[in-house]
């Protein structure tokens, strides 16, 4: 098999071509990037280690494709992946990249005849309408209750038929816009698809930062001994969500990429489920124990633009339809992160620092 895997050298997309080219050692991997994102750079020595073919290209460029060899899947995990993207300015950079460039790849995709699987975002579901959900405050969290004034919502979390009326963000607009593409290329063009939206992805080599990434960087601000901060809904740290390992999202893809006659035109959510859920406050004591080292937390009780009290993925679905199930929990997420930091201080400091 020959996959293309775009944003190759970013988060995801190199965990999961480096996977796939260590438990398929026939199948010749390419990995696509532009490399804007600071500490991508760092993956193109360990996708050459693993075997994998880093292009240096961008989806943006459609005659950047005339030179692609065919391949029989394309894996799109490329995106400006800020949830704050595009709100301080001009959102070309955020449209060009996440829908046009989504497009190009389908393109591609179509002239080859390759399987097209797409990694989209639990940030599609729109913010007011999460905000309105009925909850509880526990003692260290905030949590979902059983009765909802919308469907799709429910003590498990948000599943795939949550209301998509309302505002999103900008990135979870071209996101959304990009599965309304999909669907069309699938259904008139038969080209074969499936798509996943993700919710918080994480792990190591993930460079986080404060709007994208927030796992990594909640542990490695505990790391390095920097200041935190409790942002909205009171300051308290209640605010909830659900993580997925990254090599949990591999087995999910892996299992796809065999068996897509199976999913073919499904769109799926995929997270780490409330069984690897946490607070802000939750993942804090988590991080206290496993590094080691208590920092300060400042409490700003006022709201973030786009941010949302809680989320947490029901991945019943996916579960039904693949058997997939996340098994990766919170303690060690937070143990493998913290290792992997201190395995590579001197290169990770200047960006997560």
């Amino acid at each position: 098999m020959k996959l293309l895997i775009t944003g190759g050298a970013g988060f995801v997309g190199s965990a999961l071509a480096i996977s796939l080219k260590t438990n398929y050692p026939d199948y010749q991997v390419f990995a696509l990037d532009n490399l804007k994102r600071r500490g991508s750079e760092l993956n193109i020595s360990r996708l050459k280690q693993a075997g994998v073919e880093f292009i240096h290209g961008d989806i943006r460029n459609k005659e950047d494709f005339d030179a692609f060899p065919p391949v029989d899947a394309v894996i799109e995990a490329s995106a400006e992946p800020s949830v704050l993207a595009g709100l301080d300015g001009t959102p070309d950079y955020l449209i060009n990249t996440n829908l046009v460039g989504t497009v190009n790849c389908l393109n591609y995709a179509l002239k080859h005849k390759a399987d097209f699987i797409f990694l989209s975002t639990s940030r599609v579901y729109p913010i007011k309408t999460i905000e309105t959900l009925n909850f509880v405050e526990e003692e260290t969290r905030f949590a979902l209750s059983d009765e909802q004034p919308v469907p799709g919502a429910s003590s498990k979390g948000i599943a795939e038929d949550f209301p998509l009326n309302g505002a999103r963000s900008l990135y979870g607009t071209t996101k959304l816009a990009s599965e309304l593409i999909i669907q069309e290329y699938n259904e008139f063009y038969n080209l074969r698809t499936v798509i996943n939206r993700c919710g918080v992805i994480t792990g190591p080599w993930q460079m986080g930062k404060v709007d994208q990434g927030v796992m990594v960087l909640w542990i490695a601000k505990h790391y390095f001994e920097q200041q935190l901060g409790y942002f909205g809904y009171g300051g308290t740290g209640k605010q909830i969500r659900d993580m997925l390992h990254v090599a949990d999202l591999y087995r999910l893809i892996d299992w796809q990429l065999h068996h897509i006659d199976k999913v073919n035109g499904e769109i799926l959510n995929a997270g780490g489920g409330l069984e690897s859920s946490a607070s802000l406050q939750e993942l804090t004591k988590i991080c206290q124990e496993v590094t080691g080292k208590t920092i300060p937390i400042k409490v700003v009780p006022e709201n973030r633009t786009a941010d949302i009290r809680l989320y947490v993925t029901d991945n019943t679905k996916v579960t039904a339809l693949t058997g997939w199930k996340p098994e990766i929990g919170i303690r060690q997420i937070v143990e493998e992160i913290t290792a992997w930091l201190a395995e590579n201080e001197e290169a990770l400091a200047p960006i997560l620092k």
